[in-house]
């Protein structure tokens, strides 16, 4: 099927030389960027819960927002950060 898509010029121009560089067509290049980015959407979305503010006298008790490595323990469920490496 043809169709008209307006596309930027730089992002058609590296197009145009990622499709050179792998021997296949423009169109094919953009059909396989396409099904690659729909195929992603397939699924729904899983969201991270973010640790809020409550009003209170801090996030959670316990966790000193001055302190990164307390941050970085308590949202990694309370790993140590070294064995996180």
């Amino acid at each position: 099927m043809r169709t008209t898509v307006n596309i930027h010029d730089e992002l058609l121009e590296s197009a145009k030389l990622r499709a050179r560089e792998r021997g296949v067509t423009l169109g094919a290049l953009v059909e396989d960027a396409l099904r690659r980015e729909l195929s992603l959407n397939d699924g729904p979305v899983e969201r991270i819960p973010v640790p809020a503010y409550d009003g209170e006298t801090g996030m959670f008790p316990h966790v000193n927002l001055n302190s990164n490595r307390e941050l970085y323990e308590f949202l990694d469920e309370g790993l140590p950060f070294e064995k996180l490496r």
